[in-house]
């Protein structure tokens, strides 16, 4: 099963970000805008959660997750980068896509089954590469939609 049930067509995007901190911005919004969330709050336990380590993936991917209280389901936003942005990412490489999660507070195994979907799923280099040659958001929708059906199968 994908996490990528969880996604919503408006919540794929497109940043101009040129830093970490504008990159989580930029997913705080769209979470905000998207979930309808309180932007400060899901900025806030991002900011807390990369604090205690780095969630660039590699392979120039992110993945900013956080626990949120009174969210009821687990919920992603996806956002390609115009430029890539250094993420502090293990290999070294700037991120081009970040990938956000959000789950309840009181997920537990939850948020990390969907964190290791999303991972999986962004180890493909096939799949990767398609969603940064994707000529548009509702491309990149499609691209994740594709994956989600087939990984459902």
């Amino acid at each position: 099963m994908s996490a990528l049930y969880l996604l919503d067509p408006a919540a794929v995007g497109t940043s101009n970000a040129l830093s970490k901190s504008e990159v989580l911005e930029a997913l705080a919004e769209r979470f905000a805008r998207v979930y309808d969330l309180d932007a400060p709050m899901v900025l806030e336990a991002m900011e807390e959660r990369e604090r205690l380590g780095s969630t660039g993936f590699g392979r120039g991917v992110a993945i900013p997750h956080a626990r949120i209280p009174g969210l009821r389901r687990p919920v992603c936003v996806v956002m390609r980068l115009t430029t890539p942005v250094s993420f502090d990412s293990a290999d070294g490489l700037p991120v081009e896509i970040a990938f956000g999660l959000l789950s309840p507070d009181q997920s537990g195994a939850t948020h990390l089954h969907a964190l290791a979907a999303i991972s999986r799923m962004l180890r493909d280099e096939r799949l990767r590469d398609r969603l940064a040659e994707a000529p548009n958001d509702e491309a990149v929708f499609a691209l994740l939609s594709e994956d989600s059906g087939r990984d459902a199968a």
